[in-house]
């Protein structure tokens, strides 16, 4: 893993990188809107560790980038269902990095069908990785983060508002990360460090691609009629983990093109 360069602090084109020594987990960073997560923090001068369940080659892919750039990256494969691995991610990238900064909950899996027919293998491992996951991970990442720290949640626009049928388990399981977040910030308030929720809705990935059958059913559902991107999400987890989302915790913020107005 190469080092940082002298300039890796400043940009020609952005001047100082507000992340500069920080550094950042995100669970799930391998593709989608967890891999457009990693690369924009790292864009932002953060160093980056990243989990992946089963795709080795993108996670090293994800990682090349961010070296490529000048920037500091580590992949380490941790199913986010699993406790210890969860835990291991967490003390893992602090023995790395010697610290931690910003944990992004990404990963997640959904199970859709109708009510009936889920069976209660997907209730459990969608609640383990959707649920357990992100508040062991924030567990772990509490002892480590300092004044400043940020804890910031990926859920959906479906724990808001569920515009068609099939997604009870997948919406129970998202609409499970606003307590947590709201407790989160109460409890950590006090020690400097916030937690917020992003809620996206129709975002174009491998896993929901806006080419895909249901597409433009989801994009009708939207103010703006369209699909976002995985950057749009990145975007705001950028501004909720820099100086812009100090004054920030406790809240659910929806990257949604208008789904849920």
């Amino acid at each position: 893993m190469t080092a940082v360069t002298a300039t890796a602090g400043t940009t020609a084109a952005h001047g100082p990188r507000p992340l500069t020594g920080k550094v950042a987990l995100v669970t799930g960073g391998s593709r989608g809107i967890g891999e457009a997560t990693a690369l924009r923090l790292a864009a932002d001068g953060a160093a980056v560790a990243l989990t992946y369940q089963s795709r080795q080659d993108k996670a090293g892919q994800v990682v090349k980038e961010i070296e490529r750039g000048g920037g500091q990256a580590w992949a380490v494969r941790a199913d986010s269902g699993a406790a210890e691995a969860v835990r291991a991610s967490v003390t893992g990238t602090v023995e790395r990095f010697g610290r931690l900064d910003i944990l992004v909950n990404n990963a997640g899996i959904g199970v859709l069908g109708p009510f009936e027919e889920i069976s209660l293998e997907d209730v459990d491992r969608v609640l383990r990785t959707n649920v357990r996951g992100p508040f062991l991970a924030a567990q772990a990442a509490a002892a480590h983060l300092a004044e400043g720290g940020r804890i910031i949640s990926i859920g959906s626009c479906m724990a808001e508002r569920v515009a068609f049928p099939g997604g009870t388990l997948y919406a129970t399981s998202k609409a499970a990360l606003t307590g947590l977040t709201r407790t989160l910030a109460k409890e950590l308030g006090p020690r400097g460090i916030t937690a917020n929720l992003i809620t996206p809705g129709p975002i174009d990935t491998d896993m929901n691609p806006a080419d895909g059958e249901s597409a433009t059913m989801q994009a009708g559902l939207t103010a703006l009629g369209v699909y976002g991107r995985a950057w749009d999400v990145a975007a705001t987890v950028a501004h909720l983990a820099g100086e812009g989302g100090r004054y920030i915790t406790g809240a659910s913020i929806a990257v949604d093109g208008g789904f849920a107005a």
